[in-house]
């Protein structure tokens, strides 16, 4: 899968186990984003064409349905949500086997907003 960590979200323990899982995944860095804001890392996965991965719940919502409602398109947006509760957040480790929960399942990503914590 084709996917883009914005800022909050570009661990390099986090990119290396999306990478070793088989995912092609760029980060603000590799694309001169970093501390750019979130609607840039938006357009950036949009012209790029990748799942754009964050931990910034409420931004992005937002963003999505801008998108949404403007009629236009992405190839979705996924969250990592962080309460600090160890029963629901994620690790790098159990972000990777979210994602691959979801990508076996026949739920449809293009165009949609999901929250990985779901998957897990």
């Amino acid at each position: 899968m084709k996917m883009y960590l914005d800022d909050d979200s570009a661990s390099d323990v986090l990119l290396q186990h999306l990478q070793k899982d088989g995912h092609d995944v760029r980060a603000p860095r590799e694309a001169s984003l970093e501390g750019s804001k979130d609607a840039v890392h938006l357009a950036y996965a949009i012209q790029e064409g990748r799942v754009l991965l964050s931990g910034n719940h409420n931004d992005f919502a937002v963003l999505h349905r801008l998108v949404t409602v403007s009629k236009g398109s992405h190839a979705g947006i996924w969250i990592v949500r962080k309460d600090n509760n160890p029963t629901r957040d994620l690790t790098p480790r159990g972000i990777v086997s979210a994602v691959r929960r979801l990508l076996t399942s026949d739920v449809e990503v293009p165009g949609q907003f999901i929250v990985l914590n779901h998957w897990r």
